[in-house]
């Protein structure tokens, strides 16, 4: 499981993420524990206007790096609702452990999650895209 830090996440985020875990699709996969970790991290979480999101933050449709702490791996990664995820073009569906993992958390964090081969721990490199900070404002 992900360590008891408060993620970080978007009014638009958490009210989406709300509506798909009562979901059909949810629901057949509800029983995992990294889907109930991501509700208890959601139900912890510090919401904010999109516009108030730090920039390093992982929110829904960030690209990011991550580094396998043991292997020292880069892989690149866009979280996207189950909708959009294809593996093959990169896109991780946030209903994936790693997905469920790196939701919320910023640059440089350390994460550690429960997947099915086991117990995996990774660092946050970069979010090399993150919608919220490229959206511009209009007063």
């Amino acid at each position: 499981m992900a360590g008891k830090r408060q993620i970080i996440i978007t009014k638009s985020d958490h009210d989406d993420l709300e509506s798909l875990f009562f979901s059909e699709l949810a629901m057949a996969f509800g029983d995992k524990p990294y889907l109930q970790s991501l509700r208890q991290e959601m139900n912890r979480a510090i919401v904010m206007n999109p516009d108030e999101i730090p920039p390093d933050v992982v929110t829904m449709n960030s690209t990011v790096k991550i580094r396998d702490v043991h292997t020292q791996e880069v892989s690149t990664y866009t979280l996207v609702y189950p909708k959009d995820a294809d593996i093959a073009s990169d896109k991780l569906s946030v209903l994936a452990p790693i997905g469920t993992a790196i939701l919320g958390y910023r640059e440089g964090d350390l994460v550690q999650w429960q997947v099915p081969s086991g117990l995996v721990r990774f660092r946050i490199e970069e979010v090399v895209f993150q919608p919220e900070r490229n959206r511009v404002c209009v007063t």
